[in-house]
């Protein structure tokens, strides 16, 4: 498949991925950070352009199968149980049969379905080892648990850079491909890793809820503008400060329409630009 494909009908599949994310408080900038994670590694490893292209598209929608998980797992505060966890590992299954008769299916498919495989052959959903993951996968994987455990969730706070770039190392070869650890740690030495880190979009710092913990998306917001978390419902004002935002609680609870989720466009777009 070429680049040539129709931008209206991708532009639908990558904000049905945006709103499987926004049921989600505390992924928020996610799929962006891992889309342009594993853009970067594809870059690094030398792929051409629709090399590139896939991986950043497999990066933004490889957890679209998250549809179909519960909202009380997605956003428990605890750790998952053994049944929960089992209920977690069915997503890529998911995704793939939500992506199926998509028409541009072959863009993302392995990138959804095969992104929790391990070179070990104890991934799932499929078991798959060593090269028989698609590379994408396999690059999309090692992004996305880079960005897991620098990430806050609900029952922990973000790991340090350093401490997650251990974990990957430990796992070179095992949980991840070998090769591709190298190079993103390559990348992490060289500082690449950073506008990326705790954002939501390039230069858009992430913030949390003070009373909670959640992510608060702050993209398009105003200096002044008022935000609510859509976990607890408390309101903020946001004030810019050095180079993120700074939450001023105004003592009031947010209403229904505050609190819907919104789809961040700008990742979209940027994404519809690699194809030009």
């Amino acid at each position: 498949m070429t680049l040539d494909i129709d931008r209206q009908l991708l532009a639908s599949l990558m904000i049905m991925g945006s709103v499987v994310e926004a049921r989600d408080a505390y992924t928020g900038g996610h799929m962006w950070r891992v889309g342009q994670y594993s853009r970067m590694l594809a870059e690094e490893i030398g792929l051409d352009r629709e090399g590139v292209f896939r991986a950043a598209i497999g990066g933004f929608l490889h957890d679209l199968g998250k549809i179909g998980i519960p909202d009380v797992i997605l956003n428990g505060r605890h750790r998952l149980s053994q049944l929960q966890t089992a209920v977690m590992h069915t997503h890529p299954g998911i995704g793939r049969t939500v992506l199926a008769e998509h028409p541009l299916a072959p863009l993302a498919l392995e990138a959804v379905a095969h992104h929790h495989e391990r070179p070990d052959g104890t991934g799932y959903p499929d078991g798959l080892a060593g090269d028989a993951i698609p590379l994408v996968a396999r690059i999309v994987g090692v992004c996305d648990a880079f960005d897991a455990m620098t990430s806050t969730r609900s029952y922990r706070s973000a790991m340090s850079t350093e401490r997650a770039c251990s974990i990957l190392e430990d796992g070179r070869g095992s949980q991840f491909d070998a090769a591709l650890v190298d190079s993103f740690l390559a990348m992490g030495q060289a500082g690449k890793l950073l506008p990326i880190i705790g954002h939501g979009h390039h230069g858009h710092r992430l913030a949390s809820c003070p009373r909670c913990g959640p992510v608060i998306a702050t993209h398009g917001k105003a200096d002044g503008a008022l935000h609510v978390c859509r976990a607890c419902g408390d309101e903020y004002r946001l004030h810019r400060k050095d180079g993120g935002f700074e939450l001023e609680a105004t003592g009031r609870q947010g209403g229904a329409e505050q609190m819907r989720p919104e789809p961040d466009m700008a990742p979209i777009q940027e994404l519809l630009r690699l194809m030009s």
